[in-house]
């Protein structure tokens, strides 16, 4: 089964692709959707929107799974990272591509059994699930790599 890992951002989105088999896990493809700070968010939403949309048609994964929003503080931040999950949610939707979403505690619990695990220890597994010589960078790539391994553990269980 092929799915895609969405970690939501307005400056960056990760995303990650994977193969899973069984227990067997293999990248695909993995990067950063980027947009300009000083741009109008709906340009930014726009290009969020556009961008996903070529990588579920160029990679076709079957599902897809996106880690939920957690932010302790900036409300301001909160409401436009908010959007462009919705927007991301929209994009994987037109698609017709079933999706799971997952708190950053399940991503860490799948990946680690341990549910306060560190970045650190995320990114290990995410190397160790897909038998990479390096952690992929940047982190939000990491991350939504995480997010896709946690949604085929969940499957699988």
């Amino acid at each position: 089964m092929r799915i895609l890992g969405i970690d939501p951002g307005t400056a960056i989105v990760g995303f990650g692709i994977i193969d899973c088999d069984g227990d067997n896990y293999k990248m695909v493809d993995a990067g950063v959707i980027r947009t300009p700070a000083n741009q109008a968010l709906e340009l930014r939403l726009k290009t969020i929107f556009d961008d996903l949309t070529e990588i579920i048609k160029l990679h076709k994964p079957e599902e897809a799974a996106v880690e939920d929003l957690f932010f302790a503080q900036n409300v301001t931040t909160a409401m436009s990272v908010s959007h462009a999950r919705g927007v991301m949610l929209l994009a994987i939707n037109q698609s017709g591509i079933d999706q799971s979403s997952y708190t950053p505690l399940q991503i860490k619990q799948a990946l680690t059994g341990y549910g306060r695990a560190d970045k650190k220890q995320i990114q290990e597994m995410v190397k160790i699930f897909l038998k990479l010589k390096e952690v992929p960078q940047p982190d939000d790539c990491a991350d939504a790599l995480a997010a896709a391994i946690c949604h085929a553990q969940t499957i699988k269980a």
